[in-house]
């Protein structure tokens, strides 16, 4: 089995999480040796990295008391993370932001944690053109600074997820099929490399092991 965490960059449910319910639905599609599971920072006390240094000169986690940590063991556990974003002026919201830069300790103590791990990401904005490119290329550098592996779209659907949610929350978001299907062949794909991922590092540890 693997496992494919959503997590939702909203504040609030609306056409992210949306988006995000109906992707992880497509991912379980995929194979039956997928399960996922969705995350949101909705409700969420986080707090951006103060630049204290404790985790660097401790070697250990984050030592601000909120609910980061949870959130972090989640992504921990999961082969694939599928992250989504309304659009916040024209870059992912400002809790992603955080939660990204509280990945310190996955750098300094314990490097490696995230190296065979993957993402990808989706884009979700109010107009046509509202962004969406640019909060998936943050997502991507956000992401793919903690040494996460990126998953790119299928031909056609560019580097992540699009959709136009036209301020209409989830009903507008399920209006724009074309959108919605950059979202749901991304999950599919992620779930593909993830799996077939997993595999061939089975394969590849049991031949080591027999030498």
């Amino acid at each position: 089995m693997i496992k494919i965490v959503g997590l939702s960059g909203s504040p609030r449910k609306g056409a992210t999480e949306y988006v995000l319910e109906q992707a992880l639905a497509a991912a379980r599609t995929f194979s039956p040796e997928v399960e996922t599971e969705l995350v949101t920072v909705r409700g969420k006390k986080i707090a951006p990295c103060n630049g204290c240094g404790y985790c660097k000169r401790e070697k250990t986690w984050c030592c601000i008391p909120d609910d980061m940590q949870p959130l972090f063991e989640t992504l921990i556990e999961a082969d694939g993370i599928l992250v989504a974003s309304p659009v916040y002026v024209m870059s992912a919201t400002p809790q992603i932001h955080a939660v990204c830069s509280r990945m310190r300790p996955a750098m300094h103590c314990y490097p490696g944690m995230l190296r065979n791990k993957f993402m990808a990401a989706i884009g979700v904005g109010g107009t046509r053109n509202g962004g969406q490119e640019q909060t998936v290329t943050d997502l991507i550098n956000l992401f793919g600074t903690r040494a996460i592996n990126i998953v790119t779209n299928e031909s056609g659907g560019y580097t992540g997820g699009k959709v136009w949610s036209q301020d209409r929350g989830a009903e507008g978001a399920a209006e724009d099929e074309i959108g919605m299907k950059t979202a749901t062949d991304l999950a599919k794909k992620l779930a593909e490399v993830c799996l077939i991922y997993n595999k061939g590092k089975e394969l590849y540890n049991k031949e080591r092991e027999n030498g």
